[in-house]
């Protein structure tokens, strides 16, 4: 794979030069550093500006248009990216070295359409469009805690990082999707035009020059973008003791979570070394806390432990009944006390990189995998697939007992099932 940069003052382009595919995906990234009242505005764009053109207007148009283009897919979404939020646009076609020449630029200036020029009367969306949309977004807002899991780590977070993007739902906030009207969203759709920072990443097998003047010509955007921001939100308080957290929920099993900050952690130490801790620790069947608190001793329905890189946090997440609460916990700081002691083995760090090399192989069999990998090189500065594959093989048994000592434990977080608690006290 060929990998080119270009940028210009109003969006950066991101090309994957390869001949795997017979089709071209482009993935198209509007972001802005998140605050909490806009991640509704921008969820409810995704889900209007998806539904009609002005020249496409209703949804046979539409399909039978996506027909005559060898039935191209055009889909949206959104995400939290450490600091931003993120309102991605994607679609993919068939190489027009495949069908008929024209049929790139075609294909292209259907999905801008969806971009610039929706389905828009007297500076206003669809009246119908908003309201479907807005209905299907409250029922997801409303429907976010019915989602033990949700519920657990949004509670987490709300604990640990109250005035963080951290804390923030990614689906948004009932009250601010009240605020929201048809006419005051489309004044917030110029405003995301003209002020969030552009990123196209472009996959295929494709002639560079040619893409880079079809968007040049189509994609109406010319407004000079720049941000200092990082995508990274570091850690910079540390508690001398981690504090406890309980709380209840009418669900069957009970939710731990322990949640620990990452001092000072490096480049190398995030994107290596803690994907071996955690693949030793609770990322695989074969780990500690998987086979000592799951398969030895039957205390938990499941038990996982992960990073977020981004964020700099180390987490441990397991099913419970609530009357093993003490035992999980016992246990889960013993395998992590073991860890910093150096309580592996080498054939665990190789296991690892084992199943890191494989992860990274299955990549280069999707286009949508590709992108990612190129998004997080772009935004958090992760290396690209060559180096992996050799900085993996780096990482050695001091590396994953020094990164123990800046892993420091937070909060522990319960949330007790209640259904479970009022039959067992029966």
């Amino acid at each position: 794979m060929e990998y080119i940069k270009k940028e210009t003052p109003a969006y950066n382009l991101h090309f994957i030069k390869t001949d795997k595919f017979k089709k071209i995906k482009i993935k198209i990234n509007f972001k802005e550093v998140a605050t909490k009242e806009k991640i509704v505005y921008r969820n409810l764009l995704s889900l209007i500006l998806l539904e009609a053109t002005k020249k496409y207007n209703t949804k046979r148009l539409l399909d039978i248009e996506c027909e005559n283009l060898y039935n191209i897919g055009v889909g949206f979404n959104t995400f939290m990216s450490g600091n931003y939020h993120v309102l991605s646009l994607s679609t993919n076609f068939l190489n027009e070295k495949y069908t008929e020449e024209g049929m790139n630029e075609k294909s292209l200036k259907f999905f801008f359409d969806f971009i610039f020029d929706p389905n828009v009367s007297n500076n206003e969306f669809f009246k119908q469009t908003f309201d479907n949309a807005k209905n299907i977004l409250k029922e997801d807002i409303e429907s976010y805690d019915d989602n033990p899991g949700n519920f657990a780590f949004s509670r987490l977070y709300a604990n640990m990082f109250p005035n963080s993007p951290l804390s923030y739902r990614g689906c948004g906030y009932i009250e601010d999707l009240e605020t929201i009207t048809v006419s005051n969203l489309y004044e917030y759709y110029k405003e995301l035009i003209k002020k969030d920072v552009i990123d196209i990443f472009i996959i295929g097998d494709i002639n560079i020059n040619n893409i880079t003047k079809i968007i040049s010509d189509n994609f109406d955007v010319n407004t000079i973008k720049n941000t200092n921001i990082s995508h990274f939100i570091e850690q910079k308080e540390f508690k001398k003791s981690p504090v406890t957290i309980k709380e209840k929920k009418n669900i069957n099993q009970s939710i731990l979570i322990l949640a620990a900050k990452i001092k000072d952690v490096t480049d190398f130490e995030r994107m290596y070394v803690l994907s071996v801790y955690n693949y030793i620790l609770g990322g695989s069947p074969d780990s500690k806390l998987f086979k000592d608190v799951r398969e030895k001793n039957s205390l938990c329905y499941y038990i996982t432990s992960s990073h977020s890189g981004i964020a700099s946090l180390e987490l441990i997440n397991s099913g419970i009944d609530y009357k093993n609460y003490e035992k999980v916990l016992k246990i889960t700081k013993q395998k992590m006390k073991e860890m910093s002691l150096g309580n592996f083995t080498e054939e665990d760090i190789e296991h690892a990189k084992i199943n890191s090399k494989a992860a990274l192989k299955e990549i280069e069999d999707n286009e949508s995998t590709i992108l990612a990998l190129y998004e997080a090189h772009e935004y958090l500065g992760y290396d690209l697939l060559e180096d992996r594959n050799i900085k993996i093989d780096k990482v050695t048994k001091e590396d994953v007992i020094n990164i123990t000592k800046k892993i420091k434990l937070d909060t522990i977080f319960l949330l007790e099932g209640s259904k479970r608690n009022e039959k067992e006290e029966d």
